[in-house]
């Protein structure tokens, strides 16, 4: 059923709000899909021929294998959604709730804390260790290759699913059971990190999670978080294709000591973008999302 507010896509899941075994399940399908996606890599990559397959798996393998993954998660929880809403209420994964600013001064500033906020989550990676050869070359390719390929699955994709698993499952779920706020976005922002499967990436991904997951708890609009994924990720693509910066490992190495008032502007940047969003007023404890009635309360 499509409702205002709410891409047609996503109304079909509303009714499904996973507790804490449901998101384990989650987990576990979208490891499932992550093998049947391999599995058809494969089997593309044979169909090429061993002349074409090494150029073919550099090229299509996360554009293809990437979208599978999610297709089991996404048929569990379609399911679930369509059982529960004989019985339960559900809770849209995507919102407006974003008075007193409006939608369009919320979405400059969410890009605009998005982009200082990874300005912010460099300090991090820069305590790390080097990161591994193979590992460095694959992030890479994700955003040095074909750019069109590049811009589909980085900037498309991971923007839509991860935040539809992360925040419209992950969080509301946690949010509709009753768990804090505060936990449920940490929670979400943690998942969000581990998904990621190295620090390199995990832990600006939980800065950048926590952002995503206070936003869409105020607001209900996974359309916002949406935007802040896809700032992200399209302004590291962009940054990619520059051929000055390839060799920089982190904003520190571009900027050199500039960096540090970059910083302390992005930190107050940050800072002033959340005390906007503590003012857009919450009708109820579980955040900004609108409660559904199930089918039987439609009769």
């Amino acid at each position: 059923m499509a409702r205002r507010g709410n891409f047609d896509v996503l109304g079909k899941y509303a009714w499904c709000i996973p507790s804490v075994a449901d998101i384990f399940l989650l987990i576990f399908l979208l490891l499932l899909g992550s093998l049947i996606g391999s599995g058809v890599v494969l089997i593309a990559s044979l169909c090429v021929g061993a002349a074409n397959s090494a150029a073919f798996m550099a090229e299509y393998t996360t554009l293809i294998s990437y979208p599978i993954m999610f297709i089991p998660p996404m048929m569990w929880a379609a399911g679930k959604s369509r059982r529960n809403r004989m019985s339960y209420k559900g809770l849209a994964l995507d919102n407006a709730n974003v008075a007193p600013h409006g939608w369009l001064l919320c979405a400059v500033m969410v890009i605009a804390a998005t982009l200082a906020a990874g300005i912010v989550g460099d300090l991090s990676t820069s305590w790390l260790p080097p990161m591994p050869k193979w590992l460095e070359d694959a992030l890479k390719g994700l955003t040095t290759g074909s750019f069109w390929v590049n811009f589909i699955c980085v900037s498309i994709f991971a923007p839509f699913f991860e935040e539809w698993l992360c925040r419209g499952m992950v969080e509301r779920g946690l949010l509709g059971r009753g768990v804090k706020p505060a936990w449920a976005i940490v929670l979400s922002a943690l998942f969000f990190a581990l998904i990621h499967l190295n620090p390199w990436q995990a832990i600006p991904a939980f800065l950048l999670g926590c952002l995503f997951g206070y936003v869409y708890y105020k607001t209900g609009s996974l359309k916002l978080t949406m935007l802040m994924h896809f700032t992200n990720n399209t302004f590291a693509l962009v940054i990619g294709h520059i051929d000055s910066l390839q060799e920089a490992e982190n904003w520190m190495d571009v900027l050199g000591p500039g960096y540090w008032y970059c910083f302390a502007a992005s930190v107050l940047l940050i800072v002033l973008v959340v005390l906007a969003f503590r003012r857009i007023p919450l009708e109820r404890p579980s955040g900004g999302f609108e409660v559904l009635p199930s089918a039987f309360d439609e009769q």
